[in-house]
């Protein structure tokens, strides 16, 4: 399957009740979310109405990836620096959760 990739804020539904993903578009084309507002459509005509509707901002492959993968590593990173003394590794993953894992994009 081909993919399309875009940055784009979700708002979650708006004032006048607009979703950021309608029912209709789940029914139409497949989208996934990932860190830093990237979004991964299904490469079709109603991916692109969606992609045109919010003024998404197109991306390669490549392009999405580094910004995912940037946001995961200062995550990791975050997470790697968050030490409290004496805490053992399982209180730390229950204070903070899992470490966060690297995200390879379709």
């Amino acid at each position: 399957m081909a993919y399309k990739y875009s940055v784009k804020e979700n708002w979650g539904k708006n004032a006048n009740g607009d979703s950021f993903i309608r029912h209709e578009d789940r029914k139409q084309f497949t989208i996934e979310g990932f860190p830093g507002n990237v979004w991964v459509t299904e490469d079709n005509v109603y991916a692109d109405r969606w992609i045109g509707r919010h003024g998404a901002t197109v991306k390669t492959k490549s392009q999405a990836q580094t910004i995912v993968t940037d946001i995961i590593n200062d995550l990791q990173n975050t997470w790697d620096n968050d030490n409290v003394s004496g805490e053992t590794s399982a209180e730390k993953i229950a204070r903070l959760g899992s470490k966060p894992t690297d995200i390879t994009l379709p």
